[in-house]
């Protein structure tokens, strides 16, 4: 038995979970879109709903890597090597559009979940990677928690992001509220 089998029930679920919540994303993105208290704004998308969608990407992406039929576990690992050091630059990236960002005034939680698990989870990807090549039993459980944080992660960002439009820019009847500039 070689050290990735046994993972196919899990990159099952997890895989498709971020493909479905990618096109769940898509449909939420297009109802809030038609909303007349959104403001148009690419600052927005980049910052908030783009991450998310490479957060479940990512998870999908590395769901479907690891059940491929590999020969050799080496290529996989150089693999996750370079999509966990692609995953901690854009995290970077994420986390200077939160900060130079002027649309919504962040919290904790937004720091958490939209900048430092990013780099968390891109960090582990990365170590995984580089680990796989001397013990690669371990290095697989790095990336399936690595891919859960991402998944959690995307749903959380998800689910901020519709609460956010839902119960702070709902209109009250008969009087429009307009977004905080």
């Amino acid at each position: 038995m070689t050290a990735i089998e046994g993972w196919d029930n899990f990159y099952v679920i997890v895989g498709s979970s971020a493909g479905a919540l990618i096109g769940l994303q898509f449909v939420v993105i297009t109802l809030i879109a038609d909303s007349p208290l959104v403001r148009a704004d690419k600052e927005n998308g980049g910052t908030f709903a783009t991450p998310t969608v490479i957060h479940f990407g990512m998870v999908l992406l590395l769901s479907a890597l690891i059940s491929a039929p590999w020969g050799d576990l080496r290529v996989i690992a150089a693999i996750w090597l370079l999509l966990g050091l692609i995953g901690f630059v854009y995290a970077l990236v994420v986390a200077r559009r939160l900060r130079v960002q002027k649309v919504y005034q962040l919290v904790f939680e937004d720091h958490l979940f939209h900048a430092v698990l990013p780099v968390v989870a891109y960090t582990a990807l990365t170590i995984a990677g580089g680990w796989a090549f001397f013990q690669p039993c371990p290095a697989l459980y790095l990336v399936g928690a690595a891919s859960l944080l991402l998944l959690f992660i995307g749903i959380h960002n998800a689910w901020d992001a519709v609460t956010y439009h839902v119960f702070v820019l709902k209109r009250i009847p008969g009087k429009p509220e307009k977004p905080k500039e």
